[in-house]
C-alpha cells in the first residue's frame, strides 16, 4: 500500500503543464501544435477570444486543419451571448487538465489572453458577486456617456489596473467599475498574493520577435482576414454588437464602418493599429512575469530541449 501511494507521488510529479504565451501574431499556434505532436498530448487554448463561437475569422483561431491535428480544448465551446469569466475558466481549466493527466504527462497551454493564463498558473482571487442593477446602470452610462468617460472613471479609482489593462477594452473597465461601486474597494486588490500550489509543474515558454517583423506579420494577417469574410462575418454579427464579447478589436471597427463612422479602409487601418497595440500591451504584461522563458519562434528545438530538462 505504502509502495503504491509513494508511486502515485512520483508520477503526480512528473505531471507537466508547458504555456506558450507572448503577443498576437507571433505563431503560438502552430508552435504549440508542433510541441503537442512531440509529447503526444493535447492543447488548451487561453485565448479569450477564441471561446466564442460565433467569431470564426477575426479571433484568429487555429484552422479547422490545425484544430484536427491535435485535441483542442476552449476553442469556439461558447456562444457571444453566453456569460463567461477568468474564474469560471479557472475552475474549467484545471478540470480539464486533471483528466488529461490521468493519460497524459503534459499538457500544453497555448494563448495571449495573460489573465486567463494566470488562472491556471497562479489561480485567482474570489471577486464579488455584481447586482444586475449596477450592471444594467453601468452599461447604460456607458451607451450614453462613451468608453472615454469610462476611462477617466477607471483612471481615477484605480489607476494600477488602469495602467496594466487593456483600455480600449470596455469590458474589463466596466468590471473593474461596477466593483468598485459594489464593495468600496479596487479591482487590483483582489489581486491574490497568495500563488494557488498546483498538483504539477510549470514551464513558461515566452515568444518574441523583432518589432517591426511582428508588426509586419499583424499588418498581414489583418489583411489575411479581410480577404477570408470579416466584413462578412462582423456585419452578420450587427445586432449584437452592443454584447461584452463583440467589444474586441477587428470587430468594433467594422462594426464602426457598417454604422458610417469611417470608411472600410479607414476600420481596416484602425484594426492594424489598435492590434499593435494590444500586442505591446500583451508584451508588457507577461515580461512582468520572470518565470517566463523567451525564446523566438523558429528556436522550436531548443526550446523544446528546455522543457524536457
Amino acid at each position: 500500500m505504502l509502495l503504491k501511494i509513494l508511486m502515485n507521488l512520483m508520477n503526480m510529479s512528473t505531471k507537466k503543464v508547458v504555456f506558450i504565451v507572448g503577443p498576437t501574431a507571433i505563431g503560438k499556434t502552430a508552435l504549440g501544435i508542433k510541441l503537442a505532436q512531440h509529447f503526444n498530448t493535447e492543447i488548451i487554448s487561453c485565448d479569450s477570444r477564441q471561446f466564442y463561437k460565433e467569431l470564426l475569422i477575426g479571433s484568429a483561431p487555429p484552422s479547422p486543419k490545425e484544430l484536427k491535428e491535435v485535441q483542442h480544448h476552449f476553442i469556439h465551446n461558447l456562444s457571444i451571448s453566453q456569460s463567461y469569466n477568468a474564474g469560471k475558466y479557472e475552475i474549467d481549466a484545471i478540470n480539464k487538465i486533471t483528466e488529461i493527466h490521468k493519460t497524459k504527462d503534459c499538457v500544453i497551454v497555448v494563448g495571449g489572453s495573460g489573465l486567463y493564463a494566470n488562472a491556471i498558473s497562479k489561480g485567482l482571487d474570489k471577486m464579488p458577486e455584481i447586482s444586475e442593477k449596477t450592471r444594467k446602470k453601468l452599461n447604460s452610462d456607458l451607451k450614453e456617456r462613451g468608453l472615454e468617460w469610462l476611462q477617466d472613471k477607471v483612471k481615477n479609482i484605480d489607476p494600477e489596473f488602469y495602467n496594466s489593462c487593456d483600455i480600449k477594452n470596455p469590458q474589463r473597465l466596466l468590471r473593474c467599475l461596477e466593483i468598485f461601486i459594489e464593495t468600496g474597494k479596487k479591482l487590483s486588490s483582489f489581486k491574490t498574493k497568495n500563488i494557488k500550489k498546483r498538483p504539477f509543474d510549470i514551464i513558461k515558454i515566452g515568444l518574441n520577435i523583432d518589432r517591426e517583423k511582428l508588426y509586419s506579420r499583424i499588418n498581414k494577417r489583418v489583411d489575411f482576414m479581410m480577404e477570408c469574410g470579416l466584413l462578412k462575418e462582423v456585419s452578420s454579427l450587427i445586432e449584437f454588437q452592443s454584447l461584452n464579447s463583440l467589444q474586441t478589436v477587428g470587430y468594433k471597427e467594422i462594426f464602426s464602418f457598417i454604422n458610417n463612422e469611417c470608411t472600410l479602409k479607414e476600420a481596416v487601418e484602425k484594426i492594424k493599429q489598435n492590434t499593435r497595440r494590444f500586442a505591446k500591451r500583451q508584451l508588457t504584461w507577461f515580461k512582468k512575469d520572470k518565470e517566463v522563458n523567451w525564446f523566438e519562434p523558429q528556436e522550436y528545438d531548443k526550446l523544446k530541449s528546455f522543457i524536457e530538462l
